[in-house]
């Protein structure tokens, strides 16, 4: 068997947001059997006025390649009512990105690694601190939790009520 990758995977959605979400849980789990999830946090949309966005971060591990799993990614995407023709900063049924690739840097098959996202957005890094707080980024060698102890843009998120498949994934603050 080839070698394993492990790959950090960032799901998002602001169009009937849980079902979506579940729809790529039900996806990558059937692709890749265990997935190790984080907390949904919901979120302010980003670059554009939108409604909040739900976000979490999915650890798999893989020998697909990077243009295998992207393109896999974007077939799932369409096929949960994703136009890949819309612009960027928009609403989305579902949004699949490849966060990091092992310890990959720099682009491979069309994705830069580690995707720039994880130092910008509070909705990666804070679910990726959660997932994996240990693990350092492949270029900076800080582990994911000092980046987000670091983190101080302003972007708010919180940690919502999530069930799938009969587990609880994560739980709001009261």
């Amino acid at each position: 068997m080839p070698d394993q990758i492990p790959v950090y995977i960032s799901i998002g959605s602001n169009i009937e947001r849980e079902h979506y979400v579940r729809a790529a849980l039900d996806a990558l789990a059937a692709w890749f059997g265990e997935l190790d999830i984080s907390p949904v946090y919901e979120s302010e949309a980003v670059g554009f006025d939108g409604s909040p966005f739900l976000n979490l971060v999915v650890g798999v591990r893989t020998s697909l390649s990077v243009e295998e799993l992207s393109r896999k990614f974007k077939q799932l995407e369409v096929e949960n009512g994703r136009r890949p023709e819309a612009k960027k900063y928009c609403a989305r049924t579902l949004d699949l990105d490849i966060l990091t690739y092992g310890e990959a840097v720099g682009r491979m098959d069309g994705v830069e690694l580690p995707r720039g996202e994880i130092l910008k957005n509070a909705f990666v890094l804070r679910p990726l601190a959660d997932l994996v707080p240990t693990v350092k980024h492949p270029i900076c060698r800080k582990s994911y939790f000092e980046l987000w102890q670091a983190y101080s843009t302003g972007q708010k998120l919180w940690p919502v009520d999530f069930i799938w498949q009969g587990r609880e994934i994560s739980r709001s603050v009261c």
